[in-house]
């Protein structure tokens, strides 16, 4: 449990300073300030860094580093924080679909939520997704022309659609609503930092919500979506990619990391 102190720390990071009260109202706050406050990246995994899913670790990262982290670092965290302001929250696994078929179970780790007795998913450590909790059993979140939400697969299998409004709508992943310990996903984040199939040893990448849209890094391309379209910049060198990491992200890497190794990866 996180005390005092660091909830205070983790709030500051997350530039919130709003109510504290166990509703939805302050979880739908801080959801959409994580995920516009903390970056979805694997810079670490890329530069052959260890992870390491403590909670020691990950707020030193997080907070006093001011870095992000991928799923289990990002939810691991903020379920720390929801469980410590007191929200009553279960770590989930689900199999995330790679266009064909299903990942395996613990492929990826989100939360689940109760608030006033009703479920809410909550997913900061997925990227580009719902930003809103998405109720289960609810009709869904509409958020930038997308619409999120859940189909039933089975008894106590859910997937988590996204499609335009309107329009047919794609799996992003599939889970049960049995709850684990973090302990739980161990292997799967020792497999995805450290597997050559892992799509997260194959590139470099650094994204993060904005008011208008999101900003991400791949390899050398900086990629910016907001109301006026998509814009990709290609990086010329680690100079600039620092200068972005830091004007996007807020994020200032040692100076004897080797960057070549986050922008030249398999271009």
């Amino acid at each position: 449990m996180l005390n005092e102190t660091q909830i205070d720390a983790y709030l500051h990071r997350l530039e919130y300073s709003g109510p504290r009260a166990v509703d939805l109202a302050t979880l739908t706050a801080l959801h959409q300030a994580h995920l516009q406050q903390i970056a979805f990246e694997n810079l670490d995994i890329s530069l052959g860094t260890k992870l390491d899913l403590s909670t020691d670790a990950l707020l030193d990262k997080l907070l006093r580093q001011g870095r992000g982290g991928f799923c289990y670092e990002l939810n691991q965290a903020f379920a720390l924080l929801l469980e410590a302001l007191g929200f009553t929250v279960s770590r989930l696994s689900a199999r995330v679909h790679n266009g064909k078929d299903f990942g395996p179970d613990f492929d990826h780790m989100l939360l689940l939520v109760d608030v006033d007795g009703k479920d809410y998913l909550a997913d900061v450590g997925f990227g580009d997704c719902f930003r809103s909790p998405l109720q289960l059993g609810g009709d869904g979140v509409h958020e930038f022309g997308l619409h999120y939400y859940l189909l039933a697969d089975g008894e106590q299998h859910y997937v988590l659609m996204q499609g335009k409004d309107g329009g047919t709508g794609h799996a992003q992943y599939r889970f049960s609503l049995q709850a684990h310990a973090i302990e739980d996903f161990f292997e799967m984040c020792e497999y995805q930092q450290t597997s050559p199939l892992s799509h997260f040893t194959q590139k470099s990448i650094c994204s993060i919500a904005t008011v208008a849209g999101r900003v991400s890094m791949s390899n050398n391309k900086c990629i910016v979506t907001d109301r006026y379209g998509r814009h990709v910049h290609t990086i010329h060198g680690e100079g600039e990619y620092r200068a972005l990491l830091l004007k996007y992200f807020g994020m200032r890497l040692a100076g004897d990391v080797d960057v070549g190794k986050l922008f030249l990866r398999h271009v």
